[in-house]
């Protein structure tokens, strides 16, 4: 299985196995990443999920839907390289794929 690798705001680092066909999102919350709230489950309403894309890696990420987009207006911290990981959908391709986690959703 690919292995993502999410780094929180305070620099503490995930390594987690992501199925492909699996959203980040939905890997964060069952492995208790934490800085991925997830409030809405994956529906694209609520912008708790967002991360940042390590730069290298934004192509084979894709870009975000207008839907992401309308979503990502509301996200403190808007970056070129800002998406909701429930919308970044695992492939093999992404195996080593490195998110980093905005200050604004850590607890």
């Amino acid at each position: 299985m690919p292995i993502v690798k999410y780094i929180e705001a305070d620099g503490s680092e995930h390594d987690v196995e992501v199925a492909v066909g699996g959203t980040l999102m939905q890997a964060a919350v069952d492995n208790m990443v934490n800085g991925i709230l997830a409030e809405c489950g994956g529906a694209c309403a609520c912008a708790t999920c967002h991360c940042f894309v390590d730069e290298q890696w934004t192509a084979k990420t894709g870009e975000a839907s207008e839907m992401e987009k309308g979503m990502l207006k509301y996200v403190d911290g808007l970056m070129p390289n800002s998406r909701l990981s429930c919308q970044i959908d695992m492939t093999e391709e992404m195996d080593g794929l490195v998110v980093r986690l905005p200050e604004s959703q850590g607890y």
